[in-house]
Order: C-alpha cells, then structure tokens, then sequence
C-alpha cells in the first residue's frame, strides 16, 4: 500500500511552486525593466542619429553598407541600401573608388578626410568625407564608420569670394593700364585731328589722289583711336568704383528704356529675323538700387543675347518674323504704333522658325529681377564656370574684350543680388538677375 502524502509534505510543495513563480515572476519584471531601458536606449541613439544632419553610414570591410542615418535617404533617396556597396550607389559602378577613404582607414587603422564631387539626381554636389575605423562590439569585425557633409554652398560661397577678390585686383590693373593708354592715346587723337585739318588746307594744292590718301589715312587713325578710347571707357567703367545712391526703382521700366536704346541697334541687317518679347510683370517689380546700373546690366545681357545669333542664325531657318519688340514694353521700345509692325524690319517672307529673346521682369515674396532667354546658340558646359571672369571672352577678335558680363557680376552683387546662367548648346541661354525686396 502506497504512502499516503502527508499535509505537511503537500504544503512543502505548494510553497516551493510560489516561490518558484515568484522568482520566475521577478526575473520576467527585470527582463522587462532591461528590455524597456535597452528601448529607451535605442530610442535615445535613433534621436541622436537623427539629430545629425550630416549624412552617415556603416561600411564593413569590403564596403559594403551596414547602416545608414535619414540623411542617407533625404539626399539620395534609396531604399534598403543594407547590403550594397557604397560605389554601387554613390558612383553607379561596380568597382572600388580609386583611393577610396574608406578603404585607406580600413588598412591604415587611422581616421582619413576627403572631399569629393558626386552627381546625385542630376545635381553636382560636393561632400566632406570622414572615416573612421570602429570595431563591431559583438563580433569585433573592423567596421568604418563614414561621415559626409555636404558643402555644396560653402564650396560655391568660396569660390564667389575668390572671384570677387580676383575682379577688385583685375579692377585695380584695369584702371592702371586705362590711365596709362588714355594719355597716349589722347595725344594721338589731336595729332591726328591736326593732321586732318591741315590736309584739307591742301586740297587743290597737291595731287588730288595723294590728298585723298592722306586723307583716309588720317580718318582711319581718328576711326581707330576712337575704337581704343571706347576700350578704355570701358575698362574705366569696370573698374570704378560704384559709389551712387540706391533709390527704388521699377525693373519694368528698366526692360521698357533699355529696349528702346536698342531700337535703332535691331535694325541692322544681321539681326533680322530677331524677335525680342518683353513680358512684364503685372505686379511692379521695384527694388532698391541704381537705375542706370541696372539698365547697363540689361543692356549687356541683350546684346549678349543678340550676339548669340550669329549672322545666319536669322535667315537661315532660326528667323522668320524680322527684328521686333514684342508689344508688351508699353510702348517704351521706341515704336511707333502699337501694332504687330513694332521695330520690325520687313522679312515677313522669309521662312523657318523664329530667332527669339525672351525678357521677362518677376516679383515673389522676397526678390524681384529679370531674365533674358535667348534661342541663340548656346554656351558650351566648359565655358559656364568663367563667364563671369574678367577678360573671359567667346567673341571674335575686335567684338568685344569681356568685361561686360564681368561689369554685370560686379553691379548686381553691389545690389545684394545675385546673376545666374543656364544654358544648352544649340538651344540657348538664360541669364537671371535675382535681386532682394527693399524692407517694407
């Protein structure tokens, strides 16, 4: 017969099973307090991940992608890059970057710095890249810790100052070698002018075919040392300093009077077919500045844009519809009526598309300015990064010595503004001048 279980043994067992639970029921809460502090941990880093505003990823040894922070995915916009290498996305090629940083800080064990220039959804970014070697806490596997900050607009802030101490020193020597020339020059002239004056006492004197030789010979230096004089206005002009009182002034009626000194410019012969459209802005576009500044920075951009169009662009399949105002200046281009014969010169016959400038003053809520587009020819991509520059010329020899847009850059950015460019070869140009609202 079985031994029967004694009270006392059957209560031993019931209290060896609470104690049980309740050690059970202690360990479960600590599992619970560990796990809410690792959250709160992790929830902490993810904040503090967040918080950094420079893009930032974990390689392993052969580059591939660990982990990466938001700003990984603001800025290129991929998804589950886990696993991938990192030239794969940033470089869209299946082989190392020569000199990579992450591999040098993998073999060299130290931190390595560099900056590089990546395409990133058709724009041209620059990055400042950091690695550093880290080791896996679980593993101990060599990680590299990657760092890029984007100083696209530092990058370009820099190089604007450099080009603007570049254009005070050029301005300096511009000025040196104006006034140099200018003495010269002006003593040539009035020799010239003397010698002009006394062959024309000779005339029924000597010989006329020799009396007509002096002549021209004569002329021709008055002609040219007049081209020299305007070279050094010019020059002059560039390196002044610009010292007039801003007033408000309307970019509507700035488009309006600077199309009007080119009214008599578009009747030449190798600008029909040359169409210049003014759409103004309903909204008066007034900025705090100098007007006859600003005119000169239209008035560049125009003949800029004029010469964009070469002498067969009109004729031969560009033109079509004469050299033109638009209609919307309002009546400031120098026309007579308001008609579709505005400043037109008569080759309605001729066929092809039309060779257009497009001149168009805006207003948002913090800038105004004007942009001149042109259907012209287009500037070559190499040529983009030194428009600006004084001297920095496309034109034939005799056509211009480039410094009217370097003349532009200099006005618009005493006027707190700022002029951009974007351009296709054998599409055309577009030149915009931002400027700042005067304060309210």
């Amino acid at each position: 017969m079985a031994q029967e279980t004694s009270l006392d043994d059957l209560i031993g067992i019931e209290h060896s099973k609470l104690g049980f639970f309740q050690e059970l029921r202690q360990t479960i809460e600590q599992l619970k307090a560990a796990h809410r502090e690792s959250e709160r941990n992790r929830l902490e880093m993810e904040a503090i991940l967040d918080g950094i505003t420079d893009l930032m990823m974990v390689l392993s040894k052969d580059l591939r992608i660990i982990a990466v922070n938001h700003v990984f995915y603001d800025i290129l916009g991929v998804r589950a890059p886990e696993g991938r290498y990192c030239y794969e996305i940033f470089r869209q090629q299946d082989h190392p970057c020569p000199e990579c940083p992450a591999h040098r800080s993998f073999v060299t064990d130290e931190v390595c710095r560099e900056t590089s220039i990546f395409r990133i959804n058709g724009r041209r970014l620059q990055f400042e890249m950091v690695a550093s070697p880290i080791k896996d806490p679980a593993t101990q596997d060599r990680q590299i810790l990657i760092f890029k900050r984007d100083v696209t607009l530092e990058k370009e802030f820099q190089a604007k100052f450099h080009q603007a101490e570049k254009m005070a020193t050029v301005g300096m020597l511009a000025a040196g070698v104006a006034h140099e020339v200018n003495n010269p020059l002006t003593a040539i002239h009035g020799f010239a002018e003397g010698i002009l004056r006394r062959v024309e006492r000779l005339r029924g004197k000597v010989d006329p075919e020799m009396h007509a030789d002096l002549a021209d010979y004569a002329g021709t230096i008055l002609g040219e040392c007049g081209r020299c004089q305007e070279i050094v206005h010019s020059l002059l002009t560039f390196s002044r300093p610009h010292s007039s009182e801003f007033s408000p002034v309307n970019l509507n009626v700035v488009v309006g009077d600077t199309l009007k000194l080119l009214h008599n410019h578009l009747k030449q012969p190798k600008y029909r077919g040359v169409r210049i459209d003014a759409r103004l802005c309903p909204t008066a576009p007034v900025v705090l500045g100098c007007e006859a500044q600003l005119k000169q920075v239209m008035l560049n951009l125009l003949v800029n844009a004029l010469d964009a169009f070469d002498a067969g662009d009109a004729r031969n399949g560009r033109g079509g519809q004469g050299s033109e105002c638009g209609g919307d200046c309002g009546g400031q281009c120098g026309a007579e009526d308001g008609g579709e014969d505005r400043a037109r010169n008569d080759t309605e016959g001729e066929a092809g598309g039309v060779a257009n400038i497009i001149v168009t003053p805006f207003r948002d809520e913090r800038h105004a300015g004007f942009s001149v587009r042109d259907t012209g020819s287009g500037i070559p991509p190499e040529h983009l990064d030194s428009l600006f520059e004084p001297f920095f010329t496309t034109k034939p020899v005799g056509r211009g010595i480039g410094i009217g847009l370097s003349t532009c850059y200099t006005i618009v950015t005493e006027h707190g503004g700022d002029i951009r460019v974007e351009s296709r070869v054998g599409e055309g140009s577009t030149f915009t001048v931002t400027l700042p609202l005067p304060p309210e």
